[in-house]
């Protein structure tokens, strides 16, 4: 698998790290450490130095409870990181953001992914994405980021979550968005109880049978918070553990805070790997 922006290819034989940055001041694990256009630059330069093939560029916070932002104020926060990136690091470049003028912008700035927590169910969103020809990923949420944690509830959630992914490929596909650059994501922790995140993730492989790029996005969540009775900055290690189940699934990209770490794994998995295939 492989994905096409532009002149740029990204080889999915092997999995590839996604490093969070995140450009706002509220969000859930390093809001406003980033929001100074220099200090997002040298955070952007260590994750591409650690081994990030793709920059997740995010100007709103989705942690649930969040505050909606004006599309000025996420394109003030985004546009002139993405720029700085493009002109000095030589990596992908993911816009997160489920605005249509943002997700235009954005490309036309630099961006070479669209990341859409609501899967291109904005107003206009799909017509740029279309327009804009580039990769898109689409997450599955139930609710909406204010009100999504308050008691989600399926009959079947990896039922669910598979037919309403599949069904925003086909919408996307039969819009003109090519079937290759479509990239699935699990959504874990947008509409889900704790148990809901761990039948997804024991079900990843599942949805790598779809034949599309899946992206698993675990990095520091509550899922690990509230199983292992641990605040943010000391979830690290299931982290990595919920990476590594993702990885032996299938699954072709990681979305994380820590990068180093997560490189580390995906080496060790391979390593194995290349004597039990």
């Amino acid at each position: 698998m492989q994905l096409i922006s532009g002149k740029k290819v990204l080889d999915l034989s092997s999995p590839k790290v996604m490093g969070i940055l995140n450009v706002t001041p509220d969000s859930f694990s390093d809001g406003g450490r980033f929001s100074d256009i220099n200090n997002a630059l040298k955070q952007a330069e260590n994750m591409v130095k650690q081994g990030a093939s793709i920059l997740d560029i995010g100007g709103e916070s989705t942690r649930p409870g969040a505050e909606d932002v004006s599309e000025q104020a996420e394109l003030d926060r985004v546009i002139p990181v993405i720029e700085k990136i493009k002109q000095h690091l030589d990596c992908w470049i993911s816009i997160d953001s489920s605005k249509a003028k943002v997700m235009r912008e954005a490309v036309n700035a630099g961006a070479d992914l669209i990341n859409d927590v609501r899967a291109l169910r904005g107003e206009g969103a799909l017509d740029v994405a279309v327009s804009a020809n580039v990769p898109v990923c689409l997450m599955h949420m139930q609710g909406q980021p204010r009100s999504m944690q308050q008691a989600p509830e399926y009959a079947d959630v990896v039922t669910e979550v598979k037919r309403f992914l599949l069904e925003r490929a086909e919408v996307c596909i039969n819009a003109g968005i090519k079937k290759e650059n479509i990239i699935l994501d699990l959504g874990f922790g947008f509409g889900k109880q704790l148990k809901h995140n761990y039948q997804l993730l024991a079900a990843t492989g599942e949805f790598v049978k779809l034949n599309y790029p899946v992206l698993t996005g675990l990095s520091r969540k509550s899922m690990f918070g509230q199983l292992l009775n641990r605040d943010i900055n000391s979830r690290l290690a299931g982290s990595l553990a919920g990476a590594l189940i993702a990885l032996q699934q299938g699954s072709q990209i990681i979305r994380v805070h820590d990068v180093e770490q997560t490189v580390d794994v995906i080496k060790v998995l391979q390593a194995v790997n290349t004597f039990t295939k």
